[in-house]
């Protein structure tokens, strides 16, 4: 005999919605801090003996995020996941095939405030991902500081996160059966601090080290933008040339993070808060741009692959801002 359940009424899933996106902020701010607050508090008391073996484990163990990670598909298949991208909701879009014989390099763009879009569709599966690009196995790029930090590293791994440096993209990308696709957020931090409701400025006009590791590895280029992922948070006004602006860029500087004052909604009220709103994000994958292996590509050669994939990228951008509701006057600036 089926046993059939009865759906979840629609205030109780907005509520484990909520309860979702609220814990992915909570461990944004807060989960670097505790954690290392729990590594070290535990050496002052009779589990002390917990923190030493972690340590341990933490040294034999210290290449993980430069080898690829190590991902739990228990992690990153949780029903937590899933009721995060109801929330907003989130969706990933293909537009081209990928050929799971190639290993892929992805640049998502914009990285907005906390990058919503590139962790829920490549650092889980509750967009699909593995459905949806069958053979394929995702890797997400993430700063190198959060890997040192005990307890959140397995936590990032997990998900199938790994570290910014280039070491860990050629690992990657030097599978020789491919299947790989690595994910690099290219504008990074300092992008983040321009992330609010309807800019379209991308920090991409002189950020050109993805593109010499494609070359360098003859790795695809695949163009991604994630309409929406702008739109989630108020952020406090910080033109250039202001003092918060500058703060902002020293914190930057001596920490590696940007530091963005952000806002939205509350969680019980809809005035103030640091939840995000529910706006949808929908992350569009362009089709593959082919590139030439070479060794020690030439700054002109560079600049030729980077010209390219700046016109796929706005190229991708143009045909599909209508369908979500981006303003026709509307371009992307790259600076």
């Amino acid at each position: 005999m089926k046993i059939e359940f009865a759906p979840l009424s629609l205030p109780l899933q907005r509520r484990l919605q909520t309860a979702a996106v609220v814990q992915w902020v909570f461990s944004f701010l807060c989960l670097a801090q505790c954690c290392t607050a729990a590594f070290i508090g535990l050496l002052f008391t009779r589990f002390w003996l917990l923190s030493v073996l972690y340590a341990a484990w933490w040294f034999v163990d210290r290449e993980a995020p430069l080898r690829g990670g190590r991902r739990i598909h228990l992690v990153r298949n949780s029903i937590v996941w899933r009721h995060m991208r109801d929330y907003f909701p989130i969706t990933l879009v293909k537009t081209a095939e990928l050929d799971p014989r190639q290993n892929y390099l992805v640049g998502f763009h914009p990285h907005g405030v906390l990058a919503v879009g590139a962790f829920i569709n490549f650092g889980t599966e509750a967009s699909g991902f593995s459905t949806i690009f069958p053979g394929i196995t995702p890797h997400l790029m993430m700063l190198s500081v959060w890997f040192r930090i005990p307890f959140l590293r397995d936590y990032l791994m997990s998900g199938g996160l790994v570290s910014s440096d280039k070491e860990s993209a050629y690992h990657v990308l030097q599978r020789p059966e491919g299947g790989n696709l690595l994910a690099i957020i290219v504008g990074g931090a300092q992008e983040a601090l321009d992330a609010r409701p309807g800019s379209c400025t991308l920090l991409l006009r002189n950020r050109k080290g993805f593109v010499r590791v494609a070359i360098e590895r003859g790795t695809p280029l695949v163009p991604a933008f994630s309409f929406g992922e702008n739109e989630l948070f108020d952020q406090v006004s910080n033109p250039k040339g202001s003092w918060l602006r500058w703060i902002q860029h020293q914190l930057q500087q001596i920490m590696g993070i940007s530091l963005p004052l952000f806002h939205a909604r509350g969680i019980f009220q809809y005035s103030f808060g640091l939840v995000p709103y529910r706006r949808p994000v929908n992350t569009v994958i362009g089709k593959p741009i082919p590139v030439a292996k070479k060794h020690k590509p030439s700054e002109e050669e560079v600049d030729q692959v980077h010209q390219k994939y700046l016109e796929e990228l706005n190229k991708l951008f143009e045909e599909h801002k209508a369908k979500y509701n981006v303003p026709e006057d509307s371009h992307l600036e790259f600076i």
